[in-house]
């Protein structure tokens, strides 16, 4: 195992940098970069894309070669377009700048902002809290409530309540998660019917001031919906999962030789059926965590006003914030790539039958 896990590890490498070359490469491509962004400010448009859908540039009156190269410079002095450029590191060839933003990386060096004034890795701290709440907790309720389930429905395999149960998930897996965090705010927060929960952030304006128990009870006030609103299409899969795992465990012979011993039918699922049947599920925690915590984000903190990794990802696209970009994509994938070795590392900690080097050799 010790082999296989030094191969992962160095397979890293390799991998990290073939996602940073692609996206790096990608972006030099895509219009609208910092520069523009700062002179469309500067010219009050607001936007630089109205500038690329003809709602503000007059090309006529740029007036210099450099000033030609932004859409919207409007005749801006070349000597303060440089300055810009150089300020954002665009002086230098798009070859250097990657070299150097990789050795950066090597040394934890991440950068700052562009229009934060802070630097990348206390923004991803700061926006943290908000997406690990969302993933945790949902990750969580999401296995609490579908392992149970799928036994039973495995248990009771084709009875009405197999039936009604299948149909019960699948409709909230159809079910957009947008449109059912919309849902949720209009009977719950405020809307048509009931105002039982709030409308907005993850704590109180008053949080500091409160208990401890009145704190957790806040936080937890705050992050109900978004967490049902996040976890509702988790359901499907993962009792559906743990359901056909436990159905093809039944159907194994050491199951009928522990019934033909005698094992009462509690003995029989839970001392031995329940272990290995829940090997993908349990073992799959990981990778499931990191799923929930990437995936839906930007829309469940949009509908919900909480300012998380989604959002920051989103708002630094949008204003292309370039460091904020490659940053976040970096600490996250290494992030998804390390949780995939943990989750061969759970697959075999909970089933040590379980070889990787013999498989790939």
């Amino acid at each position: 195992m010790g082999a296989y896990i030094a191969r992962r590890l160095l397979l890293v490498i390799p991998t990290l940098l073939g996602i940073m070359i692609i996206n790096f490469t990608l972006v030099q491509f895509v219009p609208g970069g910092p520069v523009e962004q700062i002179i469309a400010q500067m010219e009050g448009g607001g936007d630089v894309f109205e500038a690329f859908s003809g709602g503000g540039a007059d090309v006529e009156t740029q007036a210099t070669a450099t000033s030609d190269r932004y859409v919207g410079a409007r005749g801006l002095p070349p000597e303060f377009i440089e300055e810009l450029e150089r300020e954002f590191g665009f002086d230098k060839p798009p070859l250097e700048r990657f070299l150097n933003m990789l050795w950066n990386y090597v040394r934890l060096d991440f950068g700052e902002s562009y229009f934060r004034s802070i630097s990348v890795i206390d923004l991803v701290l700061e926006k943290m809290p908000v997406s690990i709440s969302l993933g945790l907790w949902s990750t969580l309720i999401a296995y609490i409530v579908s392992i149970p389930l799928g036994i039973r429905k495995a248990i009771r395999d084709g009875s009405a309540f197999d039936t009604w149960t299948s149909g019960a998930i699948i409709v909230a897996y159809a079910i957009p998660g947008f449109l059912f965090a919309i849902l949720l705010l209009v009977m719950f927060a405020g809307g048509s019917y009931w105002q039982i929960f709030p409308l907005r952030g993850l704590t109180s304006d008053n949080w500091s001031d409160l208990s401890l128990l009145g704190k957790i009870g806040d936080y937890f006030w705050h992050i109900a919906l978004p967490v049902i609103a996040s976890t509702i299409s988790a359901f499907a899969t993962l009792t559906l999962l743990t359901k056909n795992s436990f159905l093809d465990e039944i159907k194994k012979h050491y199951v009928m030789t522990a019934r033909a011993k005698g094992l009462s039918e509690h003995k029989v699922l839970y001392g031995h059926v329940f272990r290995n049947a829940m090997l993908i599920v349990i073992a799959g925690f990981p990778a499931v965590f990191i799923g929930v915590f990437f995936s839906g984000s930007l829309i469940i903190e949009t509908i919900f006003s909480l300012d998380g990794l989604g959002r920051l990802g989103f708002e630094a696209a949008v204003a292309r914030d370039y460091p904020v970009i490659f940053g976040t994509l970096f600490i996250f994938g290494l992030m998804s790539l390390v949780v995939g070795i943990l989750s061969d590392i759970m697959y075999v900690l909970v089933d040590p039958r379980i070889d990787f080097e013999k498989r790939e050799g």
